[in-house]
Parts: C-alpha cells; structure tokens; sequence
C-alpha cells in the first residue's frame, strides 16, 4: 500500500544526482533498504533509502522515471511503498564502508546510525571522476543536519578515503585497490558495501581471503520490488564468486546478502 509523502527540500548533488527530502519519517526503516517509488502516469521504480527521519532519497537521472522525479519541485507530491527488502546489522565495533558511484546512499544512512552508537566506521568512496564522487562531507562534516537529515549523536569516529579511476580527487584508481590493503592490514570487523557487481564480487573475495564478514547490497539489480519477475537473480559467475547460493534474489532475499563468516 503506497502512502502519500510531500517533497519539502531538494539538493543538486551533481550533474546526474538529487537528493530529494519529504515532510514526515518511514518508521521501522533501517539502511540498506529500499521503497518503491510511484509516480500517477509515470510508472513505479525502487530506490534504496538514504534517511529514515525525514524519509531522504537520493535519484539518479538513467531514465523515464527518475527523470521525472527530477522534474519535480518542493511541494509536489510521490507516493512510495516501504519499506521493503533485508538490510544491513551492525556487527562488531570497526566497520568498514564502501561504497561505489551512486551506491553511497544507503551506506551514509548506516554510517549515521553507526556513529550514533559509537561505532568506529572507515568509509572508502570510490568514483570515476572528481565530479561523480557523492555525499563525501556528509560522512564527515554531517551537512545532513542543514539538509533535514539524520544527525548522529554518539562518541562513534569516522575516518574518509577517496579514490577515483583518473586521479581528479584522492587516491588514483579503483576503490578496491585502497580496500584490499585496508581489508588486509586492518582486519575491520565488518564490511559493507554498495555499488556496481564487479566492486562487490572483488569484495567479496576479499573479505572470503581473509575470512572476514561481509554485508553486500545488491541493489542496483532490483526491479519489480517483489522477486516475481526474476530480473533480480544475479549471474551464475557473480553468484558462484560472491558464495551466494542459486535461487537467491535481489527483491525478494536481499539487497543485502550477510556472509555467514564469524567475527574473529
């Protein structure tokens, strides 16, 4: 059942990215999570949530219907249903965040929350250009607060790393470059990440080297919200890589598949 939420702030991330902020929480949300997102005569798409109190959604323009959310302004209305899917859990003290493009959102949503707690969180964001890096200050400076979104309140600490494939800002080259060293070096209690298959199946075996947990969303393969129309079954050689056993989805299991490697 959708229920009606009313934009009240709009931020230009970047040239493809708005973050969108609506009037009131989605209670019992946790990160890692995702609504589906409808628009009357537009049609219906997922989005993973970036706040829960107000409810914050970050939409990239890739087609008919983000374009359109674009499209709006503050006062207008969408209606969203959620939230849906398995999220991410806390798990030990030294968290480590990785995010991928446009998969930043649901990690600073965790990041807030594990701050709040007084968990130590190092973030690692990567992007292919200085332009297409997302959210930075906000793991760090907490410009959510202005933006209407979640504050973290707690002793937690956080530490930031940027990496992009031409070198324009931070590190050069791909972020699981910088986390195999910090994976290896560090050990962190946990991994979570977002973004593309390919940055996840290398985290994935990673964390699978030095048998360390591992919390992977899968989001950028959800589609029908439901698991029904099958679109979301990851490819045999992702699956096989990452140890996700066959028959897994997306919409329906996920986004976020949990390794079952304990906590050393």
């Amino acid at each position: 059942m959708h229920e009606t939420f009313t934009i009240t702030e709009i931020y230009t991330e970047n040239y493809r990215a708005k973050t969108f902020v609506f009037d009131k929480p989605l209670p019992g949300a946790t990160p890692g999570q995702f609504v589906m997102a409808w628009l009357p005569g537009v049609g219906e798409k997922p989005f993973s949530i970036m706040g829960r109190d107000p409810l914050t959604l970050m939409v990239v323009a890739v087609g008919p219907f983000s374009e359109a959310m674009h499209r709006l302004h503050i006062g207008d209305r969408v209606w969203v249903r959620g939230p849906l899917g398995q999220g991410y859990t806390l798990q030990g003290q030294h968290l480590l965040l990785v995010g991928g493009g446009y998969g930043v959102a649901p990690l600073l949503f965790l990041a807030h929350e594990a701050l709040a707690a007084g968990y130590s969180v190092e973030v690692y964001i990567g992007a292919r250009t200085a332009e297409e890096v997302l959210l930075a200050e906000d793991f760090v400076n907490q410009r959510q607060i202005e933006m209407g979104r979640q504050r973290a309140t707690g002793n937690g600490h956080v530490t930031l790393h940027i990496t992009t494939e031409d070198g324009s800002r931070g590190a050069r080259g791909l972020v699981t470059q910088a986390t195999a060293t910090a994976i290896a070096t560090q050990r962190p209690d946990c991994v979570y990440a977002c973004g593309p298959v390919p940055m996840l199946v290398a985290l994935a075996q990673q964390c699978q080297t030095h048998a360390l947990p591992h919390q992977l969303s899968w989001e950028a393969r959800i589609r029908c919200g439901m698991g029904i129309c099958g679109d979301c079954e990851l490819e045999a050689d992702a699956r096989t890589a990452a140890h996700i056993p066959p028959g897994w989805r997306v919409c329906r299991d996920g986004p976020v598949y949990t390794s079952m490697v304990s906590l050393k």
